[in-house]
C-alpha cells in the first residue's frame, strides 16, 4: 500500500536451533515513529538486521517502500539509513573525513555533497570534532557521529538500535527532540532501554518478547484505558468476586501486598467510574478498603503485563522483583 513504509509478514529467524523470531507480522506507516521494545534476546536486534539487508530471514517475507528486502537489497538500501548497536567506525579517520568518505560509498551526489555533510555536522551536533580522530572521541560522541552517517543521504526510513546509548542525559534530550522532527517527514523505528524515552517520542510501539510481536499499539489508543486500582484486605476471592460482579468482562490483574492487603487494577475504558458502588459493596462484605483511585494506563502497565507477571492460582500475579522492573528494557 501507498502509505505503508515498512511490511512485514510471518517473518521468522533460527540461527541453528535456535529460534530468534517467530512468525512476526506487522506494518510502519509513512513519517511514523516506531518504538521497539524487548528484553535481552527477545529479537530486536536481529528484526532490524533483516529489515536492512544484513540478515536474510528463514522464512516470511519483509519489505521496505514496496521493495523486498532479500531479492530487491538495493532499492532496500538506498531508502534505509541505519545506526547499528555496536558502530563500525574506523579509529584512524576524522570525522569530516569519514562522512565524506561514507557519502561517496552512498552515492550521493559530489556537487551537493559537501554541503549535506556541513548540514548535517551541524544538525548532529558534533561541529567541535569535525577534526578529530574518530579513535579519540567519546562514546557519545561516536554515537552522533554513527547517527550522522546514517542521516547522510536523506534515507526515508531509520531503523536506528538504541540510537541515545551512551548519551548524557543533555545530549538524550537534545537527540530525542531530533529524533521528533526527523520524524515529521520519514518513518523512524528505534530501540531503546528506556520506556520514557519511547513514550516521549513515539507514535506507536513494537513489544518483543522470546522472538514474538506480543504488542503492536499506537500510544494514542493506549492512553485512552484507565486503570482502577483498589487496595483491601480479607479474603481475596471475595474482593475479587466484589470487583468481578460489578466490573464483569473487563481484565483484572491482583498483586500480594504486605500484611495481608491485596491489590487489585482493572482495565476500563474511558468514561466508565464504579467507585461508589466498588465502596458500597466492599463496606457491605465488611472488607476493610485503604486505596480506590484511577490512573491513565501507561506504557510500563503493558510491559508489566507481557513481560514481568508471574502468574498465580486464579490469575494473580506477584509484584516483579526489583532488577525485573522495566526503566532498563534492552537488548
Amino acid at each position: 500500500m501507498a502509505d505503508q513504509m515498512v511490511e512485514v509478514n510471518r517473518l521468522t529467524k533460527h540461527f541453528g536451533q535456535v529460534l530468534a523470531l517467530s512468525d512476526v507480522t506487522f506494518s510502519l506507516q509513512n513519517n511514523e515513529i516506531v518504538g521497539l521494545l524487548g528484553n535481552n534476546g527477545a529479537g530486536k536486534s536481529t528484526l532490524m538486521r533483516i529489515l536492512t539487508t544484513y540478515l536474510p530471514a528463514t522464512s516470511g517475507t519483509a519489505r521496505v517502500d514496496g521493495f523486498d528486502v532479500l531479492n530487491q537489497s538495493m532499492e532496500v538500501r538506498r531508502r534505509i539509513g541505519y545506526l547499528p548497536e555496536n558502530i563500525p567506525l574506523y579509529p584512524e579517520m576524522r570525522v569530516e573525513e569519514y562522512l565524506g568518505y561514507r557519502a561517496q560509498l552512498k552515492g550521493m551526489d559530489r556537487s551537493t555533497r559537501r554541503g549535506q555533510i556541513d548540514a548535517i555536522i551541524d544538525r548532529c551536533r558534533i561541529s567541535g570534532v569535525r577534526r578529530r580522530l574518530l579513535g579519540t572521541l567519546s562514546k557519545g560522541y561516536r554515537q552522533r557521529v554513527g547517527l550522522a552517517d546514517a542521516l547522510l543521504a536523506n534515507p526515508r526510513l531509520l531503523i536506528l538500535d538504541e540510537p541515545t546509548d551512551g548519551l548524557d542525559p543533555g545530549q538524550k534530550q537534545d537527540a530525542l527532540a531530533l529524533l521528533k522532527d526527523l520524524g515529521r517527514d520519514r518513518t523512524i523505528l528505534f530501540s531503546s532501554h528506556l520506556l520514557v524515552e519511547v513514550e516521549a517520542i513515539v507514535d506507536r510501539v513494537l513489544i518483543l518478547r522470546r522472538g514474538h510481536l506480543a504488542f503492536n499499539q499506537r500510544l494514542e489508543t493506549l492512553e485512552r484505558d484507565q486503570i482502577l486500582l483498589v487496595e483491601s484486605r480479607g479474603e481475596p476471592n471475595a474482593v475479587i468476586g466484589v470487583l468481578k460482579g460489578l466490573v464483569p468482562q473487563h481484565p483484572l490483574q491482583t498483586l500480594a501486598l504486605e500484611d495481608g492487603w491485596l491489590e487489585c487494577s482493572v482495565r476500563l475504558p474511558e468514561g466508565l467510574d464504579p467507585r461508589s458502588e466498588v465502596a458500597r459493596a466492599l463496606h457491605e462484605r465488611s472488607l476493610p478498603l485503604r486505596r480506590l483511585d484511577f490512573r491513565r494506563r501507561t506504557l510500563q502497565d503493558r510491559w508489566n503485563e507481557i513481560n514481568n507477571a508471574e502468574a498465580l492460582p486464579g490469575g494473580g500475579a506477584r509484584r516483579p522483583a526489583g532488577n525485573d522492573l522495566p526503566h532498563a528494557v534492552g537488548g
